[in-house]
């Protein structure tokens, strides 16, 4: 190969390194979150082992006729490990293990015959799973395939009734039969509980969901999780979109959040892009509009504009006095977050009008102004839904007619942010409080959270909580998919 070919491909490489769409949510589960998922992974394997279901036996051997029906598992032992597999995904391991099994019996030697119960156990089982991991279609996590080992060391069978005994020299030959039917079920058994449903439960996990009523969420996975032997990352779209132009999205140009611990089961890194494109998908949705007048107008404010704009109103028409006066506000531009060490802000510009109100006329404007406000921003989490608390630190107002009608807007400035404070602001955190779920499955809760706040975005690190166990989670989704079919 040449070098101008070498160079080509080396200036295609970087070319698409940087056109690389970089994540507006990233996910890390730690080897910590595994460890808690382990006992939950344990019982759910042990229900899906104790529901095999196996055929009924018939057969001979010298001058013993023999019917086997009614097997049931009726104890498991398990030991067992869940880990993480490199470049592979999860590995789910049982070891010098045992299962107990009862079945019914009916024999037939010359003239005598016998029936009853017979115990036996399944020694040295040893279950090798492994669970490929993968980004579906969709953009959503998925098991894509598992591969699966099962051997029984050995197998014995306990005989009960008048000629137990007799029967002893038929255990090693039913036994093998068992062992080899038992062995034969159970990779199929595993496979399905990871394939189907496992992956159903995955389906809970929103990849592009409403918010509102206004805007949605993308939560689709950008590529392929990548798998140490620490933990699990997924890099997520993590953008919001206006309902009504799906396709008018915000350009991500925000850094690339790192994430760094694994102290903690969970951690949740959101960069400045996820609050910017939510903030400019509710300003293409036409939300950031507010008008304030009659009751929601503050008495003490409304005196005050009467008293900075009495001369307007005299020259304009002395009877708009009496008239009520309204301040219209409309934000001029997306909004934009910004994220240091120190705290996260969001920065607005608006255009505020004041009118006055003639009852059944056309409103009178007063005064257009322009508005510099600053949010100080603090995220916390509930659950698993992120909610953002705002509060107002910088505001600063001044004309857009004159330089000299700035100078007397100074006095509103005060008066203005306190209004804002006070009546716009709780309007706003009443909204944001109830947060936007983030792409975890049904029943699967964040505790313990702490924020952490870095140049271009915020980590939170959490500890794992189970509403309900693995098992539930799953039938409750079968039963929510059976409802919604019928």
């Amino acid at each position: 190969m040449g070098l101008f070919e070498v160079s080509v491909i080396a200036l295609l490489s970087s070319v698409t390194m940087t056109l690389a769409e970089p994540p507006g949510c990233k996910i890390r589960i730690t080897a910590r979150g595994l460890e808690m998922l382990k006992s939950q992974t344990k019982k759910f394997v042990e229900d899906e082992i104790s529901n095999i279901t196996m055929p009924e036996m018939r057969g001979s051997e010298g001058r013993f006729q023999y019917t086997i029906k009614n097997v049931k598992i009726t104890e498991l032992d398990l030991t067992s490990d869940l880990r993480f597999h490199p470049d592979v995904g999860l590995i789910f391991e049982v070891h010098n293990s045992s299962i107990t099994l009862n079945f019914q019996r009916k024999i037939l030697y010359w003239l005598f015959y016998d029936e009853g119960a017979i115990n036996a156990s399944a020694e040295g089982v040893n279950i090798f799973t492994a669970l490929h991991l993968s980004r579906d279609e969709e953009g959503r996590l998925k098991i894509a395939n598992a591969t699966c080992e099962a051997a029984i060391a050995k197998m014995r069978a306990r005989f009960s009734g008048t000629l137990g005994r007799v029967y002893d020299f038929l255990a090693t030959f039913l036994t093998t039969g068992m062992r080899f039917v038992l062995n034969r079920q159970i990779c199929p058994a595993l496979n399905h509980a990871a394939l189907v449903l496992v992956n159903q439960l995955l389906e809970t996990i929103p990849v592009r969901a409403e918010v509102d009523n206004y805007v949605g969420i993308d939560y689709s996975l950008l590529s392929d999780p990548v798998v140490t032997g620490r933990s699990l990352d997924m890099d997520f779209r993590g953008m919001f979109y206006d309902l009504k132009h799906e396709n008018n999205t915000l350009v991500n140009y925000a850094v690339n959040p790192v994430v760094r611990e694994y102290d903690r089961m969970i951690y949740l890194a959101l960069s400045e892009y996820f609050f910017d494109s939510g903030l400019y998908a509710y300003y293409t949705g036409g939300l950031f509009q507010m008008q304030i007048a009659n009751e929601r107008m503050p008495k003490d404010l409304e005196m005050l504009l009467r008293t900075t704009y009495f001369g307007t109103i005299m020259m304009l028409n002395p009877a708009l006095m009496d008239h009520p006066i309204s301040l219209e506000l409309e934000v001029t531009g997306p909004p934009r977050s910004t994220i240091k060490t120190s705290g996260a802000s969001v920065s607005v510009n608006s255009n505020v009008k004041v009118l006055v109100l003639p009852p059944g006329k056309a409103a009178v404007q007063l005064s257009s102004m322009t508005m510099e406000g600053k949010f100080n921003a603090k995220v916390s989490m509930k659950g698993k839904r992120l909610a953002i608390h705002l509060d107002l630190r910088r505001f600063k107002i001044f004309s857009n007619q004159s330089a000299l009608e700035s100078l007397a807007l100074i006095p509103l400035q005060g008066p203005l942010k306190t209004m804002l404070q006070i009546s716009v602001v709780p309007l706003i955190n009443n909204y944001t409080k109830r947060g936007v779920q983030i792409p975890l499955p049904d029943g699967i809760d964040f505790i313990e959270e702490v924020v952490e706040y870095h140049n271009g975005y915020i980590i939170v690190g959490a500890n794992l909580h189970f509403r309900t166990g693995l098992r539930e989670l799953i039938e409750k989704r079968l039963s929510s998919s059976s409802d919604n079919s019928i």
